[in-house]
């Protein structure tokens, strides 16, 4: 059997919609998956008999460029999202001017991370000297863990994407309490559906039948998905374009 991978979003709180939409997108594409929660959350994306999955752009655009192939970008109802674009805000405990968190600690929930990593070095980008300016980092695997590293001042800034922020409003608010929004990182692709195994325009055809699925629309706003762009993997140059564009920075 095929396996599928849903890692981005899969939070405790949602994993109900996120099986329904799998199952919903299994029955309109024909092909039988099985969700692999077991593994890390780029494990699946390694493996031959991937046949659906969510990626990250950064990864896909740099260690699994040309390892997995494009299916389609979502789009998301909620702010700091347009169509099939997507940025981070920057949280901090209080309203502070972005220059004087030189030599502070950012909260980073992976060094391959879009909207945690290079977000946050395109927002403090412009305050860069001689390539210094954080103190140090402070990985915490997830952006939920960002969040807390933040409020419980064990960091002093982190960058999140704009669906999490959505989700955590709506599922887990408390995650944001004592925080603030101090910055917004620009917009750039969202985070693709790919696959290995697949063929991507079938799975397409599937995922336009799992939106106009009206037995679908309470998982799918669940998930504040609202539709999809077939915006081909080329798209995704534009983040490796803004990396390089950028002065050195001690992150």
């Amino acid at each position: 059997m095929s396996i599928a991978s849903l890692p981005m979003y899969d939070w405790p709180e949602i994993r109900e919609h996120t099986d329904a939409f799998l199952a919903g997108f299994a029955r309109h594409s024909g092909l039988c998956m099985k969700l692999d929660r077991d593994s890390s959350y780029s494990d699946p994306w390694r493996n031959p008999d991937l046949i659906f999955s969510q990626t990250c752009g950064y990864p896909f655009s740099h260690e699994f460029k040309g390892l997995l192939s494009y299916v389609a970008t979502p789009h998301y109802l909620c702010a700091g999202c347009k169509d099939a674009t997507y940025s981070s805000f920057i949280f901090a405990r209080k309203a502070t001017p972005l220059q004087e968190f030189r030599g502070k600690i950012p909260a980073v929930n992976s060094m391959d991370s879009m909207s945690g990593m290079l977000a946050l070095k395109l927002v403090f980008a412009p305050f860069v000297r001689g390539g210094e300016f954080f103190e140090r980092k402070l990985i915490t695997g997830g952006h939920l863990n960002s969040l807390q590293a933040v409020r419980e001042g064990k960091a002093d800034v982190c960058a999140i994407d704009a669906v999490c922020v959505a989700l955590a409003k709506k599922y887990c608010p408390k995650v944001m309490e004592g925080l603030v929004i101090i910055a917004q990182s620009p917009l750039v692709p969202s985070l693709p559906f790919v696959t290995r195994s697949g063929d991507p325009d079938r799975l397409r055809i599937a995922l336009t039948k799992t939106f106009a699925d009206p037995e679908l629309k309470t998982t799918l706003d669940a998930l504040l998905m609202i539709g999809f762009s077939n915006l081909g993997a080329g798209a995704y140059d534009h983040i490796t374009n803004l990396e390089n564009a950028l002065p050195p920075l001690n992150l």
